[in-house]
């Protein structure tokens, strides 16, 4: 038989996969780069405008140097403000993490309205920044470090929340139902079988958030609801560089420190 024959008798064969492989990283490629080229269009990005700014830059840096040591008896109260914020804010937060994350996990939540209803909460308050929190607390209940702990506890429940529920449903089942099957209640269940299993992971978590809260309390003040945000923003509104940095200073030390507190806690736990 002629090879013309035999080439006509082999099957057609597909694409080969390196070069489908090759065109679809190509067109990932073309549509992350129109993605991009949009979206600095849209943002105004120019590395021309950046080099412009720069002797600008320089000049404002070189206001903040040196760190002015005097205004650190003045820092302390806010500075310890902001830590009771955020251990407050995170404390709350747990609290009312705990029924919502419980709700919110389909293999456990006791009916599914409670568990949709759960689920929008807590997308809800994980999308309002705890800035607006802030803001809504402070027009509520007036200035100071309260509306601050209201706003960490609220905007943190939708993030512990999530992470709770998402832990709850995917723990080993084996446990639950073996002691189903034993005629346990829906509270015994989750006390015995669902609590030794996420309980480090949780813990985990909130010292995670714990983190987050103490950064996020730093700014608060911003808005009036205390800490050393106010201590801050005031500083930079009457261009006290030196000031300004020695705040920064402060707080760059405490992030550290509650850093490290949390790692030490987490490493134990572990």
């Amino acid at each position: 038989m002629r090879k013309s024959e035999l080439l006509a008798l082999r099957p057609a064969t597909p694409w080969p996969e390196d070069w489908r492989t090759f065109a679809r990283n190509i067109g990932i490629a073309l549509f992350l780069a129109i993605l991009y080229g949009w979206s600095a269009l849209g943002v105004n990005l120019s590395l021309r405008e950046l080099v412009e700014g720069l002797p600008q830059l320089a000049d404002i840096i070189s206001r903040m140097l040196p760190p002015n040591p005097a205004v650190l008896p003045r820092l302390v109260r806010p500075t310890i403000e902001t830590l009771q914020i955020s251990i407050w804010g995170t404390t709350l937060a747990i609290l009312f993490t705990i029924p919502f994350g419980l709700a919110a996990a389909k293999n456990i939540s006791p009916h599914p309205l409670l568990y949709k209803g759960s689920r929008f909460i807590l997308n809800a308050t994980r999308s309002i920044s705890e800035i607006i929190f802030a803001l809504v607390f402070v027009a509520a209940v007036g200035l100071g470090p309260f509306p601050g702990v209201l706003a960490l506890a609220f905007h943190s429940v939708g993030m512990l929340g999530k992470f709770l529920a998402e832990s709850i449903e995917n723990i080993d089942a084996g446990p639950m139902e073996a002691l189903r099957a034993t005629g346990a209640s829906q509270w015994q269940i989750i006390v015995y079988a669902v609590v030794p299993q996420i309980l480090p992971e949780f813990v985990t978590l909130c010292l995670y958030r714990w983190e987050l809260n103490f950064r996020s309390a730093t700014i608060l003040g911003i808005v009036g609801a205390g800490g050393i945000g106010f201590e801050l923003i005031t500083s930079m509104r009457l261009f006290q560089y030196p000031d300004m940095t020695m705040i920064l200073v402060v707080i760059l030390a405490m992030v550290s420190g509650v850093d490290y507190i949390s790692s030490w806690i987490r490493a134990r736990i572990i």
